[in-house]
């Protein structure tokens, strides 16, 4: 797992430029710690930061097809799983290899099969190719968008970057915000493609961007289509425990430490499960993998249930733990570490971004630090609810008839930061968010035998893989990575996607529960019975009434400091009802909002972005 960055201009040499290539590598250090490099000629520069992985001597980057005179450079980060067999099929063909690594494997696929070596693909990736011989760079994401990757305009081409901070180092990029940008942060909706920064674009998940001296092109590789499911409940069954174990084992192969992320729900228990049993048998019948929870001191005395929480984690994680014979750790944290400055701002630069969720945000954050110190990749349940529908849209009349998102109908706009009344009146939320819904819903596959109900739900899945699911991946992987840990997502794996997606939804729900087909592969071996018949329970947050209190405290200071920019942006008065609510009794509507106006103030500080309506 790696950052990558770059341009490429037709007007103007790179190689006198090399300060700012490492001036945009730079950004990245905390996404490859391990190394860096460089790679320059007439029209392109690639930099590279380096989380070495796999192959820790031969796979340093940007890599080169040939030493000298090279006709391919490659500039990637991710896992390409399927390397192995890649790397046999490439050697019958007459390839030849320097080094152990995927990335190499990925070069060499380039060269056999040009862009169509993303068909064969499989894994979490971004990257770019400069193509000497034809002048031309490629640049690819993965079907699920697990890995990210941003463009911008340069003058002669376009620079490219794992980051949008990384552009900001390029001296014809600056961070500027416009009403599309606001919309695109306070919406709510998770689009790719535009972002908050004005003329910085998401390559979305399953495309490539090429760009040469005929100008940019984008072409979507993937994208969820409907395929008939011939299998019968019992197959079906069958078939995604086979998919499950099938990405376990393909992401547990690592150099360094690999660790599973066990919150005590069923997906990452199913996942956690997988791995040491796997482990067992690459290693010993006494191998043991090591698995991680989060807590708060006082969690257990202070929670209470909220919209997205229904009991408490920690001993449904030690339980599982325990059933599955883990090497489990609860990492225990203060709430008032959350509220720290420098913790929070870490946050915010990570994400280059102030949307956010807070203290959650800044939990994970602390947790993945944590975890780093012992491990250097990290599995994780993501994606699950969102493959075998579990979230409670999906079963809740209400939010399949409303016309909007669903995530929309369950949180409203307490999620959204209450925007200054001539602001939205500019921005027009409430009819961006239709004409994208809109939009959305025309982007969904119809089969031709669906009656109107399972269309519907078609289309709730739809949103919820292309959509919601991008905005955990973003989180997941933007504060992660911020610590020099790699997580990879098995549940994301396309195949497992895929067949899923075009599952009847009276097989994601025979049991008359939410995941039916995941409890069911799971059975009674994969999780213990407390585990597997749990209510779906969302990222924990903290409780305490004294982390409320502080965050009212920083809400307050961060009004004082920036208090002319935030009041152009939010709802005063709004605001001061948050602020001046009991914090024993704060509702998490109230709480989520202040948490934006501290994030605000932290974003303004960090990037100064001019701000154009």
């Amino acid at each position: 797992m790696c950052g990558i960055t770059g341009w490429v201009s037709f007007l103007h040499d790179a190689r006198p430029r090399r300060s700012t290539l490492d001036a945009m590598t730079a950004t990245l250090a905390r996404r490859g710690p391990d190394a860096d490099g460089a790679w320059l000629d007439a029209q392109a520069a690639l930099g590279h930061r380096r989380l070495a992985v796999l192959d820790i001597a031969g796979g340093r980057q940007p890599m080169t097809d040939r030493r000298d005179d090279p006709e391919v450079v490659l500039d990637f980060s991710g896992e390409v799983y399927n390397h192995h067999e890649l790397r046999a099929e490439l050697r019958c063909a007459g390839h030849e290899f320097r080094t152990r690594s995927d990335t190499e494997t990925v070069l060499r696929a380039y060269r056999e099969w040009g862009e169509g070596c993303v068909d064969h693909l499989e894994g979490m990736y971004a990257f770019a190719i400069w193509d000497v011989r034809r002048t031309r760079l490629v640049l690819v994401r993965d079907r699920l968008g697990v890995k990210p990757l941003y463009w911008a305009k340069v003058e002669g081409g376009i620079a490219f970057a794992s980051e949008p901070k990384a552009l900001f180092a390029h001296p014809e990029i600056d961070p500027c915000v416009d009403a599309d940008g606001l919309r695109a942060a306070y919406g709510l909706l998770f689009d790719t493609g535009p972002t908050v920064w004005t003329g910085i674009r998401e390559i979305a998940p399953g495309s490539m961007l090429t760009l040469d001296r005929d100008g940019i092109r984008e072409r979507a590789y993937w994208q969820l289509a409907i395929q008939p499911h011939h299998d019968d409940r019992d197959s079906t069954v069958e078939r995604v425990r086979d998919l499950v174990e099938h990405a376990c084992r393909s992401q547990l192969e690592a150099d360094v430490p690999v660790c599973s992320l066990l919150s005590g729900g069923l997906d990452s228990t199913v996942v956690t499960a997988l791995l040491a049993d796997e482990l067992r048998l690459r290693e010993s019948p006494d191998a043991r993998i090591r698995s991680y929870a989060v807590d708060y001191t006082d969690q257990a005395r202070s929670f209470t249930a909220d919209v997205l929480r229904t009991g408490h984690d920690t001993p449904y994680a030690a339980e599982a733990g325990r059933f599955i014979g883990t090497d489990h750790d609860t990492v225990v944290l203060d709430p008032l570490a959350l509220l720290d400055l420098d913790h929070r701002r870490a946050v915010v630069a990570c994400r280059d971004s102030p949307i956010g969720v807070g203290d959650m945000d800044t939990s994970l954050y602390l947790l993945f630090g944590e975890i780093r110190r012992h491990c250097t990749v990290a599995l994780s349940g993501e994606a699950a609810d969102e493959v075998f529908g579990g979230y409670p849209w999906f079963h809740d009349p209400a939010a399949l008839a409303a016309d909007t998102f669903p995530w929309l109908r369950v949180t409203g706009d307490e999620a959204a930061m209450p925007l200054h009344p001539d602001l939205s009146r500019t921005l027009r939320i409430g009819e961006f968010r239709a004409d994208t819904y809109r939009t959305a819903l025309a982007a969904v596959p119809h089969a031709d035998h669906e009656d109107a109900g399972e269309h519907r739900l078609r289309e709730l899945r739809h949103l919820s893989l292309t959509r919601w699911l991008r905005q955990l991946l973003h989180r997941k992987d933007r504060l992660s990575m911020a610590q020099g840990l790699e997580v990879r997502v098995p549940y994301c794996d396309h195949r497992l996607v895929e067949y899923a997606y075009n599952a009847p939804w009276s097989l994601h729900t025979f049991d008359g529960r939410e995941k039916s087909l995941l409890r069911a592969a799971a059975g009674d071996t994969l999780a213990p019975p407390s585990v597997l018949h749990r209510a779906k329970n969302h990222y924990p947050a903290t409780h305490h009434p004294d982390y409320n209190r502080g965050l009212q405290d920083l809400a307050r200071e961060a009004l004082d400091a920036r208090g002319g920019e935030i009041r152009g942006i939010a709802d005063e008065t709004a605001i001061k009802a948050c602020l001046d609510a009991p914090a024993d009794r704060l509702p998490w509507g109230h709480r989520l909002r202040l948490e934006r106006v501290v994030d605000l103030a932290l974003w303004l500080d960090e990037y100064h972005p001019r701000v154009t309506l």
